[in-house]
């Protein structure tokens, strides 16, 4: 990605996504005065095969595990029940709107920790994958650092060009075991997931989509770019993304046709074909013989397991 006007003649396409940047409307905000209207809670059994049981918008009132407190969005889970059957409950939550391209920023004070857990804020579009997936922020257990994944159908390949220094690529194509796994990139400063995250009071997360690929910034509270914060988002000013995917070797990706129509996603899931499958080599396996085991047992664990979301807006 092109982050200074110096470097314009290296190509057009990235030139034409940059002037975009500079038109950017705010089209839609979530917040503590909206959200649990414009989200819908997704109920049916975890694709993910996770040890939790989604429960319905009445259930996680009624059982505390959703709020706004202090102008801010709380998403949590169960954390007194022991044994609980079928599942920890917890909530995931799909935007209504649906969006093509854009930039979406959102302004986290806490995200779920602790052993067991799998959180995420992500996107999907339908049919998966044949409408592609974005992983903004998704890790497991006692993971210290975030990790950024793109899922789609057979012929999307990417480069990682220009992200920051300590990203590492961790896979290329975004099919990858039939798109469970995709591409991926692992990062490496402890502030931007996890306990690292919540013990600076979070901060903001931006992701741009657009046809040229597709870009994660971060920044930890405190160092929040003024144009963010004024609501005129300025990517020139951004500098090198956290991640970028762009088109790589070969077929690369045509990113107009492997993500569409995809909706925005909070979740807090536990165990499952992540967490779960790497339990044994976590350092979280002496505390059970299973993941399941641990989160079946050790309901107080998850007092931690929460997002705590000042706002979520989508510029268009």
């Amino acid at each position: 990605m092109l982050l200074s006007r110096s470097f314009l003649p290296i190509g057009t396409a990235l030139f034409s996504l940059l002037a975009a940047v500079d038109t950017y409307t705010l089209v839609d905000t979530f917040d503590h005065t909206n959200f649990f209207d414009q989200f819908s809670f997704f109920t049916a059994r975890d694709p993910t095969l996770g040890f939790v049981d989604y429960v319905t918008r009445d259930s996680a009132h009624q059982n505390k595990l959703l709020s706004y407190e202090n102008n801010q969005v709380y998403l949590g889970v169960d954390y007194t029940t022991y044994a609980p059957k079928g599942g920890r409950s917890s909530v995931r939550l799909t935007s209504n709107a649906a969006y093509n391209q854009g930039l979406f920023i959102a302004d986290i004070a806490h995200m779920p920790v602790g052993c067991g857990t799998w959180p995420a804020f992500w996107m999907f579009g339908p049919n998966w994958p044949s409408s592609g997936e974005i992983d903004i922020i998704e890790g497991v257990n006692a993971q210290l650092t975030n990790s950024i994944t793109l899922h789609t159908s057979p012929g999307c390949t990417i480069a990682n060009p220009n992200s920051q220094p300590g990203t590492i690529t961790q896979s290329t194509d975004c099919n990858l075991s039939s798109a469970h796994e995709g591409c991926s990139v692992r990062t490496s400063s402890p502030k931007n997931f996890g306990r690292g995250f919540n013990a600076l009071g979070g901060g903001v997360y931006a992701m741009q989509w657009a046809s040229s690929g597709i870009y994660v910034w971060f920044w930890p509270r405190g160092e929040i770019p003024s144009d963010i914060t004024a609501q005129r988002p300025n990517t020139w000013a951004w500098g090198q993304p956290l991640a970028t995917f762009e088109s790589g070797a070969n077929a690369g990706c045509d990113f107009n046709l492997a993500f569409r129509d995809q909706n925005l996603v909070f979740d807090t899931t536990f165990c499952g074909t992540w967490a779960g499958s790497v339990w044994g080599s976590s350092s979280c396996s002496n505390l059970a013989g299973t993941c399941e085991q641990y989160v079946r047992e050790n309901p107080g664990a998850f007092r931690e397991a929460f997002w705590l979301i000042n706002s979520v807006k989508v510029y268009l």
